[in-house]
């Protein structure tokens, strides 16, 4: 039987493993938005690198544990990419699929908006704003 000692220090345990997690997949999110960030600088910059995009939906693939037959068909879309000289609908597709799916502070902070602004917070327009 364990003592009232042994089960508190293993909630503590407990507590602290979850805070951990917590702060892996907080870190996680924000980096895959940063990741989703250098992709779509690169297809709407000047210089569009398919290496560079290559690399960030690779990335994205490897961090969110996608199965071997998704990262297949990616690779295949890129190669097809590369030989017609214009990015496949399927790689937007999932890019924007991650992009929704991403926590809205994920991706606020990766895009260095610090405070969230909300529609709702603006109750008129000024004159002089024109």
């Amino acid at each position: 039987m364990l003592s009232g000692s042994s089960v508190q220090q293993n909630d503590d345990n407990l507590y602290y493993l979850l805070d951990v997690m917590g702060r892996v997949t907080m870190g996680s999110e924000v980096y895959q938005a940063q990741i989703l960030r250098a992709f779509f600088d690169t297809i709407t910059g000047t210089d569009r690198n398919l290496t560079r995009i290559y690399m960030c939906v690779i990335s994205l693939v490897k961090l969110r544990g996608e199965d071997p037959e998704k990262l297949r068909f990616l690779m295949e879309q890129m190669r097809a990419s590369k030989e017609k000289h214009e990015l496949s609908i399927d790689i937007l597709d999932y890019m924007a699929e991650i992009a929704n799916s991403l926590e809205p502070w994920a991706s606020q902070s990766a895009f260095g908006i610090s405070v969230p602004v909300n529609s709702v917070d603006f109750g008129k327009i000024s004159m002089d704003s024109f």
